[in-house]
């Protein structure tokens, strides 16, 4: 069992160590992001969080917020294309590795993946599907599915907190390649072409602006986020950092 007393921005300031080449090679490892929203959600479930190898700071808010508050610069890491997929999608061409998709809706699905292989015509995408399961039965079977597949890279997008579960559980049993979480990108690659944010709002650092503007089910959540994350986040960084420090202090007793 992994401990939920860690401090996730010490995670994040970990995780930031090892370059993405480094992080596509290193096999049998899992990764996930965190923005304001999810990391309030990521507090109240840190055991999970824990069985993660690596996350990022999905967000220019958290990655201020680290440097104001733990003095440590890390890169603003999102899985969408102004960040990570860019450099995913040029590997796994490269070398000849294979993905494979869980994740949004299956006409989304179906649309991204096209999109997706309409401007990376090399990329090997073995197989894909959408990330609604109708019984753990079937996620059972298609966690198998995956771990006898065993593709390179796998990219779920569930939703938070979903979509941590399976892509621990199919670590859990067996799957040997690397495994991120996505969020929304399958959904936003599906509506659009395959850049999302526009070149304006991205050099502005207005993504999750531009986002509530495009999708109204953000809003309500990053409100709320705007309020609460400031608090957690002061609270995890003056009172259980001092408390594993105490903890650890009398351990060495």
């Amino acid at each position: 069992m992994v401990k939920s007393n860690f401090v996730l921005a010490e995670k994040i300031v970990i995780t930031e160590k090892n370059t993405l080449e480094e992080i596509f090679e290193r096999q049998g490892r899992i990764y996930t992001f965190l923005n304001p929203v999810s990391y309030l959600l990521a507090l109240e479930n840190k055991e999970l969080f824990g069985c993660f190898d690596g996350i990022f700071a999905d967000g220019s808010i958290l990655v201020l917020a680290i440097r104001l508050l733990y003095g440590k610069r890390v890169t603003r890491r999102s899985f969408d294309m102004t960040s990570i997929v860019p450099e995913l999608l040029n590997y796994v061409t490269k070398n000849d590795k294979t993905i494979y998709i869980v994740a949004s809706k299956q006409e989304a699905v179906d649309r991204a993946v096209e999109i997706i292989r309409e401007c990376y015509p090399a990329v090997k995408i073995i197989g894909y599907r959408n990330g609604y399961f109708s019984s753990e039965e079937e996620m059972r079977m298609e966690t198998e599915h995956i771990v006898e597949l065993n593709p390179d890279f796998l990219i779920v997008g569930m939703g938070v907190l979903i979509q941590e579960d399976f892509l621990f559980r199919v670590k859990k049993n067996g799957y040997l390649g690397v495994g991120f979480t996505c969020g929304g990108f399958i959904h936003q690659t599906s509506k659009s072409e395959i850049n999302y944010y526009p070149k304006w709002v991205n050099k502005m650092n207005m993504r999750f602006v531009y986002r509530m503007y495009k999708e109204k089910h953000t809003r309500k959540r990053y409100l709320l986020a705007a309020f609460l994350f400031p608090l957690k986040f002061i609270r995890e960084r003056f009172f259980l950092q001092r408390y594993n420090k105490l903890l650890c202090h009398q351990n060495e007793k």
